[in-house]
């Protein structure tokens, strides 16, 4: 088929996709409430509620992206099923089974197709296509490579056209397996996670829907940068939070000194804090009398012993067994009544477990606990629950004067993970099917604990990089966070393709590595751009910071600095003429030019980069060299290294 014909064939089927779609979303609106009851109407509601934002979602996005040739039949592969109003696909689901050989099919295994074929885009108008035979070798897809390399404008896009066959191994690998991504940088691992979600909930769709997905970032920068990917695919209901979001029980308003941090997110905490709430759990020593029914009754001590031995063995919550404890004594004295003759009815047993007796029995031997007040404890003096798991002068750094109330405490942010590890040994936290857990090397085993509370018997995704580990509890290898993550056996899976950051600037990045993390295996670029990286040495930074963002016509901007540095950079780039804002973590929408701290870059991507001052970001902290490794490693087309001060020596060469 000519050129011409096959664009106007394929426009063609566009158009007719386009009308399908509006069509799904006309019949899913006009679904009628059959009116069998409230309950039924508000499901059905919410039912059709959800439908109607998925399939908005993607306004603006082509409806497919591909499409698959058999010696049978033809596929176009997209975001999302549609069909025609006879029912007959129009698009595949990227996520369907027979939507894989887009992704897997080669020259050596086609997977039975005899084409691929994709398609190049402009303001929504299909444009061109690019065929692969897969029966030799095809060369490099161009259409391929210009997605890859769009300019940046705003949060990120899903990759779902572009994904690779070692990235698509992960994003369908089954629900029940824990993965862990060891991803250098631009290898894609923050979208392939978020990809294996939306895979998991289209397959997996009605049991995770009991259970929830739940995304957790780095910080509120991060999630606000990714939070469109989900919803593109048609995945709108998945909860996205930061670890201070989950554990965010205690005002925080105070900061921890790094090895007071590091203490506190250290595992032994756990057994520490496991002592105090327990430890006020007290053996019986005489009988009690409890009323039911008018009448009292005696339950004698060896009784009431072998209530609070058997509730301590059982696999409960704290407060479970202490509700447990006067349901106990209640159907105790049931039972002696009933010896007796008599037949109390469930509503007196209930009102004998919350009868005066019942409850001082329990404040007594089994005492109500606060979160907050235990840690307060604790940490005003953690001698009693502390011995024997820290040495004497780990109490002491853990030590602090006891403020006049709980409520006038001044929380840290590691303060507040201890109290959700209390809180979580009171009370059992709800948990998710399935968790995708972003910069993981920077998670403490703590913070860890917090989010493997809330993954219960669900399935992890773990992603992260050993050589961006800035934290001060960061680790060399993976071993420790994915015991801590209450997984130990997952199987880590690295990827070391790099698609987004090309060859030159990942080239100098990967100078760092060997003293970051000795063993790792470097990133290779898929893409070489020359002139994508310049060093330049400058007497003044503001001017030629200004140059270069005149020089980026289209696509985002990140001016990252040691944060010291951000207020004075953004005045003096203002003074410049320059239309430029620091990026803040709230979660805002950033603008096109920003001045990022370093502390805040990680995860994030920018079409051109400029990192100024590599020493200043070096200096800013114990970990700075891995902090600057994660900043020269964020460009999509071009790096610009503006120095006054020296470059730190493993750069130089």
């Amino acid at each position: 088929m000519p050129e011409d014909a096959v664009l106007t064939a394929e426009r063609a089927h566009l158009d007719l996709a386009a009308a399908c779609l509006q069509q799904m979303h006309t019949a899913t609106a006009a679904t009628a409430d059959a009116g069998v009851d409230a309950w039924a109407s508000e499901r059905l509601g919410a039912a059709r509620a959800e439908r109607l934002r998925s399939l908005a979602a993607d306004r603006g996005a082509p409806p497919f992206f591909g499409r698959t040739d058999t010696p049978d039949e033809a596929f176009h592969v997209g975001r999302r099923h549609v069909r025609d109003a006879a029912g007959d696909p129009v698009v595949i689901d990227w996520r369907a089974p027979m939507s894989r050989p887009f992704y897997q099919a080669s020259a050596a295994d086609p997977q039975g197709l005899t084409r691929r074929r994709r398609f190049g885009f402009a303001d929504g108008r299909l444009t061109s296509y690019e065929d692969e035979s897969l029966t030799g070798d095809d060369g490099e897809s161009q259409l391929l490579r210009e997605e890859i390399e769009r300019p940046r404008s705003g949060p990120m896009r899903d990759i779902v056209a572009t994904i690779q066959p070692d990235q698509d191994d992960i994003v369908r690998a089954p629900l029940a397996e824990s993965i862990c991504v060891q991803g250098a940088p631009g290898t894609g691992k923050t979208a392939v996670g978020l990809h294996r979600a939306a895979y998991l909930l289209y397959t997996h769709g009605e049991q995770l829907a009991r259970t929830g997905v739940l995304v957790v970032g780095p910080n509120r920068a991060f999630l606000r940068y990714i939070e469109q990917v989900l919803p593109a695919l048609g995945e709108v209901e998945v909860d996205q939070a930061t670890v201070a979001d989950l554990t965010g029980r205690v005002p925080v308003r105070a900061q921890d000194p790094d090895d007071v941090a590091v203490l506190k997110g250290d595992a032994r905490l756990a057994e520490v804090l496991h002592r105090a709430v327990w430890r006020g759990v007290a053996k019986p020593q005489d009988s009690v009398q409890v009323p039911l029914s008018g009448r009292r009754y005696r339950i004698p001590v060896e009784r009431l012993r072998r209530y609070v031995d058997d509730l301590r063995r059982a696999d409960i919550s704290y407060g479970a067994g202490r509700e447990r404890l006067g349901l106990s004594l209640a159907e105790d004295a049931r039972r002696q009544k009933e010896e007796a003759g008599g037949s109390p009815t469930d509503a007196e047993t209930r009102r004998c477990a919350r009868s005066a007796e019942v409850r001082a029995f329990c404040d007594e031997h089994w005492p109500a606990v606060d979160a907050a007040g235990l840690v307060a404890a604790v940490l005003a003096d953690p001698t009693r629950a502390a011995r024997g798991v820290l040495t004497d002068e780990e109490q002491e750094l853990l030590r602090r004067a006891p403020a006049r109330s709980v409520r006038s405490t001044r929380w840290t942010a590691a303060d507040a993970v201890l109290v959700d590890e209390v809180a979580g040994l009171l009370e059992r936290t709800p948990g998710y099917g399935h968790v995708v857990v972003d910069e993981a090397q920077d998670l403490s085993p703590m913070q860890c604990r917090a989010v493997a509370r809330r993954l219960a018997a669900g399935s992890l995704t773990v992603l992260g990089d050993l050589a961006q580990a800035t934290s001060p509890w960061s680790v060399a290898d993976w071993t420790q966070t994915l015991a801590a993550l209450g997984r130990p056996d997952t199987v880590v899976r690295p990827l070391t393709r790099g698609y987004r950051v090309p060859a030159e600037v990942l080239e100098f990045a990967n100078r760092l590595l060997p003293t970051l993390v000795p063993g790792l295996a470097p990133a290779t670029a898929v893409r070489s751009e020359p002139g994508s990286l310049q060093l330049r040495s400058v007497s003044s930074l503001a001017g030629p910071v200004a140059e270069v963002v005149a020089q980026v016509a289209q696509g985002s901007v990140g001016i990252v600095c040691a944060d010291a540095g951000v207020d004075e950079l953004v005045t003096a780039l203002r003074a410049e003429g320059l239309q430029v804002e620091a990026l803040v973590d709230d979660g805002s929408e950033p603008a096109r030019v920003v001045v990022v701290p370093a502390t805040l870059v990680k995860g994030l991507e920018f079409d051109a980069v400029v990192v100024v001052e590599p020493a200043a970001i070096v200096a800013a902290e114990p970990r700075g060299l891995h902090r600057l490794y994660v900043a020269l490693t964020r460009a999509v087309s071009s790096l610009v290294v503006l120095h006054r001060e020296d470059l730190p020596e493993l750069l130089v060469g």
